[in-house]
């Protein structure tokens, strides 16, 4: 007789363990073992990150072991099994490790490959890879949650989503209870009446109780015109700034109007010329339907422009707002200015911030994190198999109002505005010389360069050749599915890749998919508190119209504009809740799982790791010198994907 001895690990995620009957058949090239129980008198149930040993003895030598079939039978009710792995020691000392890292359902046989990584061409057990795929599709089903968002899973719920992609337990509710905790801990429960407030100074009472030192620097400096152009470069929607070479049509801004604000002599037009002139246009938000689900409060929108300079000190400082977009000049078209009264300027700024917020949550951050994010992965489970390398490479994973604006921002959402070099050339910022202190950028760079790095040494590794890359089916398919299917529903100019043809394009591409569920959701998530939590600063809503004239308000009209005391207590609890992190989140560069057992792309990934971490000295370095820390996008502050 010849004996194999198993170790079966079970995963520590709660829930993990089964009380079912577990049946283990090795698969070899010579022939099979029989189906073996594994002996309940050795364990009375596969606990949560336990390691379980088991002996099969078989007549004849197996060959080398090629699959594992791991069966999974009820014996008084089904329950889920997260198995981690399982390795196989054969009689003559040899190992075989064979990856499973998913949860076993109802009573159902899996098949293991080993942890050897294969492309579809070079695989010679094919019918095994086209059953696994078969399978997941199945499973993994598109549907149109809107009509012209990114097409998303066919789950109503969470309860279902297929077992491997939902969340933990624990997961699942973490937000829901971050925002009740926020709610009670800040003391927000007094606040929920629909009374304004005072004055500005008063919205201290839901702030004072979690302020941190980010959150406080805003509450400080809010109102002052240089920490206002400030946040286009590092606040929680750094994406909204480009340069403006000539003035929109609408804007009806002048020279006479700004040549107080230009510091250097130069005419507005030289100005321009110059480069020394950005613009943030929220062109989106017109004619977008203001929120009307809450029957107790009007809300009112606008799609502003305002026009910033970068002056002789490197400050960048908004010089024009203009809050609506009439085609000709007149009362509907009023350009706002610094030299006018304080509050109309106030009011101004404040209008802006509130369309950002606006863009900030529905397109920077909804569409063009998350829900593209679900699309790559949806077509990833649907088209690669366990042993392709890109599955284990990419694994990680109100009112009318919002469709308006989602199916407007579809249009811009193009394969190259999420390449991150390609997104800072065409706003006109990716020179460091022509817009300094723009540390979005500057780490975004660094963050993009380390994982592209790291891609191209996976590709290498398996791709031999640009040819490789056109014969590999599974990954043409991955892009098909995604162009095809997921988005659907983008217009044929967005450009999103329906195949790739080489090497350079396979890198890029999985570097989109990697650099966009991790630093960019991190870029413009994890700071939300820090930027939104003053109300002031970032309204969530605006209960007036936008002023049409100069010198027609006053604080008092300021504050009836700006969020009552219950949305503001809403507003403070959700953007607390969504800017933690998870417990036990893990950070880009840390795989516990071992999906890659070849000693090849180990080292990739200890390279990776060690690039990750220069990137983080860098940022610290640079922090240690600045007033305003910025660190959204320290690798060490990066979850590998988006989490809620």
């Amino acid at each position: 007789m010849f004996t194999y001895t198993v170790s079966v690990t079970t995963g520590k995620q709660e829930f993990a363990e089964t009380v079912n009957d577990i049946y283990l058949t090795l698969v070899g090239t010579e022939r099979s073992s029989d189906r073996t129980l594994v002996d309940k008198s050795v364990v009375d149930h596969f606990a949560r990150g336990s390691v379980v040993s088991v002996d099969i003895r078989v007549k004849e030598v197996l060959g080398d072991i090629v699959l594992v079939k791991l069966g999974k039978e009820k014996i008084l009710f089904n329950d889920h099994w997260y198995c981690k792995c399982i390795s196989v020691t054969t009689p003559s000392g040899d190992s075989f490790e064979f990856p499973c890292y998913r949860w076993i359902d109802k009573e159902q046989e899996v098949v293991l490959r080993d942890g050897k990584d294969r492309l579809p061409q070079d695989d010679n057990m094919k019918e095994y890879r086209r059953m696994e795929l078969d399978s997941r599709q199945l499973l993994y089903r598109w549907k149109e949650w809107r009509p012209g968002f990114p097409m998303s899973l066919d789950a109503n719920s969470n309860t279902e989503l297929p077992l491997d992609i939902r969340f933990e337990a624990a997961k699942s509710v973490d937000f829901s209870l971050n925002y009740i905790t926020a709610i009670k801990n800040l003391g927000l429960n007094k606040f929920l009446q629909l009374s304004s407030w005072k004055d500005i100074a008063d919205f201290e009472k839901i702030f004072v109780k979690i302020k941190n030192s980010e959150s406080e620097y805003v509450m400080q400096n809010w109102n002052k015109d240089y920490f206002f152009g400030y946040q286009f470069l590092n606040g929680s929607n750094p994406v909204m700034i480009s340069k403006c070479m000539n003035l929109p049509d609408k804007f009806a801004v002048t020279q006479e109007m700004v040549e107080g604000s230009l510091d250097r002599g130069l005419t507005l037009q030289e100005e321009l010329k110059a480069g020394n002139i950005y613009i943030a246009d929220y062109a989106i938000m017109e004619g977008v339907q203001a929120n009307a689900t809450d029957p107790d409060t009007k809300q009112y929108l606008a799609a502003p422009f305002c026009l910033l300079y970068k002056n002789s000190q490197n400050e960048i400082l908004p010089i024009a707002i203009q809050l609506s977009r009439q085609t000709t000049v007149g009362v509907g078209n009023t350009v706002f200015l610094p030299s006018d009264n304080q509050y109309d300027w106030m009011l101004a700024k404040m209008w802006v911030k509130y369309a950002d917020f606006n863009v900030h949550q529905l397109v920077t951050h909804l569409l063009r994190t998350h829900l593209i994010s679900e699309v790559f992965a949806i077509a990833m489970y649907r088209q690669l198999a366990a042993v392709h390398p890109v599955f284990k490479v990419a694994n990680g994973t109100g009112g009318i109002g919002i469709v308006e604006v989602i199916q407007k921002a579809m249009k811009t959402l193009t394969y190259k505005s999420l390449c991150f070099p390609e997104a800072m050339k065409a706003r006109g910022v990716n020179k460091k010389e022509d817009l300094p202190n723009y540390y979005y950028r500057d780490d975004g760079m660094m963050v993009w360069e380390a994982v592209k790095s790291f891609v191209s040494d996976v590709v290498k590794i398996y791709y031999s050749s640009d040819e490789t890359v056109q014969k590999d089916e599974e990954i043409q398919a991955f892009v098909q599915d995604v162009c095809f299917s997921g988005l659907k529903n983008s217009p044929k100019e967005c450009e999103f890749p329906n195949s790739l043809k080489t090497r350079e394009q396979l890198v890029e591409y999985l570097t989109v998919v990697i650099f966009t569920a991790s630093a960019q959701h991190a870029a413009v998530n994890f700071g939300q508190y820090d930027w939104f939590s003053w109300i002031p600063n970032s309204p969530c809503t605006m209960r007036k119209p936008p002023p049409t004239q100069k010198g027609q308000v006053d604080m008092k009209y300021i504050m009836e504009s700006l969020p009552d005391r219950r949305r503001s207590s809403w507003h403070l609890g959700a953007v607390w809740a969504l800017s933690q992190y998870q417990d036990e989140e893990l950070f880009l560069g840390v795989y516990p799982d071992k999906h890659f057992t070849e000693q090849s792309v180990i080292e990739a990934t200890k390279t990776f790791r060690k690039k990750l971490f220069e990137v983080t000295n860098i940022i610290k370095s640079r922090n240690e010198k600045l007033k305003l820390p910025y660190w959204y996008l320290s690798p060490d502050r990066i979850p590998n994907s988006v989490a809620i």
